[in-house]
C-alpha cells in the first residue's frame, strides 16, 4: 500500500453484513469505524484522489447497535493495521498510542503527526528507540504539549520500556530495548499529561525498499 493518508487517501474498502439495521443506523456507525481506524492510519502521508468506505447490509439477521458498532469497530481496525503492514517497502508495524490529551482533536493530532514523520519512521527501520524525535513529533503536531509532564514508552507484544517519565530521562534502558526494537510490531505510547483524551493511530516504517519502489517508475 501507498499514499494513504490524510483520510483514507487511495483506499477503498468493502463490507459486508447480514445485519438488520437502518441505514441511518448504518452510516453512523460506519462513520464512527472509520474515524477510529482508516482516518488515523498513514503509510508515507502522501494521497490521490480515491477513496471509499461501503458498508452493504443484507438483512438477514438482527442485531444490537452496540454488537454491531463493537464488530464493525474490530473489522476497520483489523484492515487498516493490514494496510500499514503492507504499506510499500516496509518492514515493521508501527502504533502509536497517546492519552492524556486536552482534547480528542489533540489526541488525533499528537498520534497521527508521530506515525508521519519521516524521522520516525526510519528510526523504527533502523532499530533505533529515538524518543527525541517521537516527542519532537508530538511537540510541532499543534497539540498542547508541556515537556515537564509528558511521559513515553516502547514496547511489543511482550515487553514495554519507559523512556520518559514526567518529562524525566529514564537512564540505562537501551539493553532492554534491543529485542522490543527487533519487534515486526513496535507500539509507542505516548502520556501528554494534561487530560484525559487518547487515540491510537497506526503506519509503518520507512525503507530503502519504499523509495526503490517510487523512484524507479515513470507515472
Amino acid at each position: 500500500s501507498g499514499m494513504i493518508e490524510p483520510n483514507m487517501g487511495t483506499m477503498l474498502a468493502f463490507i459486508f453484513t447480514d445485519a438488520t439495521l437502518s441505514k441511518v443506523t448504518l452510516d453512523a456507525a460506519l462513520r464512527k469505524a472509520v474515524d477510529k481506524s482508516f482516518n488515523m492510519l498513514v503509510v508515507d502521508g502522501d494521497t490521490s484522489t480515491n477513496d471509499m468506505a461501503l458498508l452493504t447490509a443484507t438483512g438477514f439477521n438482527e442485531c444490537e447497535e452496540d454488537v454491531f458498532q463493537e464488530g464493525l469497530d474490530h473489522v476497520c481496525i483489523s484492515l487498516a493495521k493490514m494496510i500499514a503492514k503492507d504499506g510499500e517497502g516496509a518492514s515493521r508495524l508501527i502504533e502509536v498510542r497517546v492519552t492524556g490529551a486536552k482534547s480528542a482533536k489533540d489526541a488525533r493530532r499528537a498520534a497521527k503527526a508521530i506515525v508521519r514523520s519521516p524521522l520516525v519512521k526510519t528510526a523504527i527501520f533502523g532499530k533505533d528507540p529515538n524518543w527525541g524525535r517521537v516527542v519532537a513529533a508530538a511537540g510541532y503536531s499543534g497539540a498542547d504539549i508541556d515537556q515537564d509532564k509528558i511521559s513515553l514508552k516502547f514496547s511489543d507484544t511482550l515487553n514495554e520500556v519507559v523512556l520518559v517519565d514526567s518529562g524525566k530521562i529514564v537512564e540505562g534502558k537501551l539493553d532492554e530495548l534491543k529485542g522490543i526494537m527487533e519487534s515486526k510490531e513496535i507500539i509507542i505510547e505516548v502520556d501528554i499529561g494534561l487530560g484525559n483524551f487518547g487515540a491510537i493511530a497506526w503506519g509503518c516504517d520507512l525503507t530503502y525498499d519504499y523509495v526503490k519502489i517510487n523512484a524507479m517508475y515513470t507515472t
